[in-house]
């Protein structure tokens, strides 16, 4: 590739996209932020992906770069070799061609990806991952997901939904999950869990971080909160650990912005539950929430080069 391309890259959320030019050594030359504005339906939103992407690509030209490549994250359920968003709950996709409609729009290849695979093969890449080799990427938000990356390469599975980490069962009996059943780790750990058993407890609301601000202040319904969540959290990574024998995990979305007061607690957890496994290296995410766009990036560069960004069932 030559040194004035880049690939046009979007991350795209319920609330917000994150958008960028990337080289090809990963580094964004300019980002941008759009909402994505769910609530006006998916065909809205599918123009509005369109639209921006091709807004940047003519930004890349303007600045004398060459876009060579499009890639997309989104979130749900994403037939990675079809192009297609198959279902998303969050932006309402049902069976979007969103690569192909992007190629028809901006006459460039697209790659079309899961947000948390592309995100955790940017921080196995160039983040908080890099040079592990074997790496789980677990992001904690309104839902928990994970990507299991190695040499740089994300797991899709056999049916394209590797990762559904928040779907462990950890607490049987326990809160009903939004997938029906009770007890998933999603449903104790989430952010979303966070504050809603935290609101139960105390009967005042709160978000996750400030439930972990109350707990390090020693409120006992915040402290119990917060013990309940590392402990779901520890035992979802150990059963992970178990699967997967990877060095590093990282973790990242908005309960990783709690930093030490929730990596420590949950590192000392893990180690409890180590036999004869070798313990991983936990650390936070590096990227912030621009690993979903550079990941984004990374897919359409490695489509571009031949090269497999992920590892599909035989």
């Amino acid at each position: 590739m030559a040194s004035g391309d880049v690939v046009v890259a979007l991350d795209v959320g319920g609330t917000g996209m994150k958008c960028a030019l990337v080289r090809p050594d990963g580094v964004a030359v300019h980002t941008e932020r759009h909402p994505t504005e769910a609530a006006r339906g998916p065909a809205a939103v599918v123009d509005t992906i369109l639209d921006v992407a091709e807004g940047l690509a003519g930004k890349a030209r303007a600045d004398g770069f060459t876009p060579v490549a499009l890639g997309v994250a989104v979130p749900g359920v994403v037939d990675e070799a079809r192009g297609v968003a198959v279902w998303s709950a969050n932006v309402g996709f049902r069976d979007v061609p969103l690569r192909d409609l992007a190629v028809a729009r901006l006459g460039l290849p697209a790659t079309l990806g899961h947000d948390v695979r592309a995100g955790g093969i940017a921080e196995a890449r160039l983040g908080a991952g890099r040079g592990a080799g074997h790496v789980l990427f677990v992001a904690i938000g309104t839902g928990i997901a994970a990507a299991h990356v190695v040499d740089g390469a994300a797991s899709l599975g056999a049916h394209g939904a590797a990762g559904e980490f928040g779907h462990i069962l950890v607490r049987p009996g326990g809160p009903r999950c939004g997938c029906g059943r009770p007890g998933c780790l999603e449903a104790v750990a989430s952010a979303s869990a966070v504050a809603r058993r935290y609101a139960e407890l105390s009967g005042t609301p709160g978000t996750a971080a400030e439930v972990g601000e109350r707990a390090a202040a020693g409120e006992p319904a915040a402290v119990r909160v917060w013990r309940e969540t590392v402990e779901a959290l520890a035992d979802g990574l150990a059963t992970a650990q178990a699967l997967f024998d990877v060095a590093t995990i990282v973790v990242g979305g908005g309960l990783a912005q709690a930093g030490a007061r929730l990596l420590d607690p949950l590192r000392a957890a893990l180690h409890e539950r180590m036999t004869f496994h070798r313990q991983p290296r936990l650390v936070a995410a590096a990227l912030g929430d621009e690993a979903g766009c550079l990941g984004a990036a990374l897919l359409a560069l490695d489509a571009r080069r031949g090269v497999p960004t992920t590892m599909e069932a035989p």
